[in-house]
C-alpha cells in the first residue's frame, strides 16, 4: 500500500511540473483568501492493515498575500514503530523486533507558514506541539508525554477546477525537536533512531473559499 501511495504521489509531482503559473500575483486581489484541506497521503495510510495510523487532519488556512500563507492544522494519529524509521526507504520499518510494546496516540496542532517563490514552488515550516498517550499491548494506558514535531517542506501548488480546489505534492524533512522521556520499552527502541527523517513525501489538498 505504501509503495503504491508513493508512486501515486510521484506521478502527481510530474503532473504538477507541467502546470502554468500557480501562485497568486501581487496585483491580483480576486483570489480566495481562505481554504480548508487535509493530507491525502496520510489519510490513505489508514488502509494499512499492519500499522494503520487512524489518522485525521483538518487544515484551515489564510493567504495574507499572494505569496505568504499561514494555516492551522489539527491532527491525531497513532503509531507502533519509532518515528525515526523512514516508512518507505528503511527496511527496519514494520519489523517485529523494532515494534513498540504497544503504541503511541498523539493529538496535536501545527502552525504553518508557507512562502511561494516561483510559479507554484513553495517552502513551508510546520511547528507542531503534540500530546502523547502511551498504550501497552493489552490496550491499557501506561503514561503521558509531550513532543514538538516540526516539518520543513518543499512543494508545488497546483490549481484545479478554476482554482476551487488545489493539491500540493511535496517532499519534507521531519524533525522531533523535543520530547519528554518515553516509558521503558518505548525509550530503548526510540533511542536507536534519528530525530530526523529526510525525503518524506506529502500530498496536501484543499478547497478555496
Amino acid at each position: 500500500m505504501q509503495k503504491k501511495t508513493l508512486q501515486f504521489g510521484l506521478a502527481l509531482v510530474l503532473v504538477s511540473s507541467l502546470q502554468g503559473n500557480a501562485q497568486y500575483a501581487k496585483q491580483d486581489s480576486t483570489y480566495k483568501r481562505w481554504f480548508v484541506g487535509s493530507s491525502l497521503f496520510v489519510l490513505l495510510g489508514n488502509f494499512d492493515t499492519k500499522n494503520p495510523p487512524n489518522f485525521a487532519q483538518l487544515n484551515l488556512g489564510y493567504r495574507i498575500t499572494g505569496k505568504d500563507v499561514i494555516s492551522l492544522e489539527v491532527k491525531t494519529w497513532k503509531y507502533a514503530w519509532p518515528n525515526g524509521i523512514h516508512p518507505f526507504f528503511n527496511k527496519a520499518y514494520k519489523k517485529p523486533e523494532e515494534q513498540f510494546p504497544g503504541y503511541i496516540r498523539e493529538y496535536g496542532f501545527a502552525i504553518a507558514y508557507q512562502r511561494f517563490w516561483w510559479k507554484g514552488l513553495y517552502t513551508a515550516v510546520h511547528i507542531m506541539p503534540t500530546w502523547q498517550t502511551f498504550v501497552n499491548k493489552n490496550g491499557n494506558k501506561i503514561d503521558n508525554g509531550f513532543q514538538v514535531f516540526n516539518t520543513y517542506r518543499v512543494g508545488y501548488h497546483v490549481k484545479l477546477f478554476k482554482d476551487k480546489f488545489f493539491i500540493q505534492p511535496s517532499i519534507a524533512i521531519t524533525h522531533r525537536a523535543y520530547h519528554t522521556k518515553l516509558p521503558d520499552g518505548f525509550k530503548q527502541l526510540d533511542d536507536k533512531w534519528s530525530k530526523f527523517i529526510f525525503g518524506e513525501p506529502g500530498l496536501h489538498f484543499g478547497y478555496n473559499f
